[in-house]
């Protein structure tokens, strides 16, 4: 199955180091909802990045086309917050 590599670009620079509480709240709903897709084997790895000209978030999918993909930002609370990049890549992964 292809994989692709997300990029979750935060609506400010500073916004790991100030986030309201609102969006806090999403973003732990955002990280609930990754990890429910990581039990299901879809997610294989995901997080924040400390970029010093401002964090990201970066996850690593392995989904069947790029509607899935899309189907998956979709639904994914941060959405509403921040925007994402998505591109396909060739992912190095553990045997399942």
């Amino acid at each position: 199955m292809p994989q692709y590599f997300l990029k979750l670009n935060a609506k400010r620079p500073t916004f790991a180091q100030d986030m309201t509480d609102d969006e806090r709240a999403i973003m732990k709903q955002h990280a609930a909802y990754l990890g429910d897709l990581m039990n299901k084997g879809i997610v294989a790895v995901f997080g924040p990045v400390f970029n010093p000209d401002g964090a990201f978030g970066m996850g690593v999918i392995e989904v069947e086309n790029e509607e899935q993909v899309k189907e998956i930002i979709k639904n994914d609370p941060a959405s509403g917050i921040n925007n994402y990049e998505y591109y396909p890549m060739m992912a190095i992964l553990p045997k399942k």
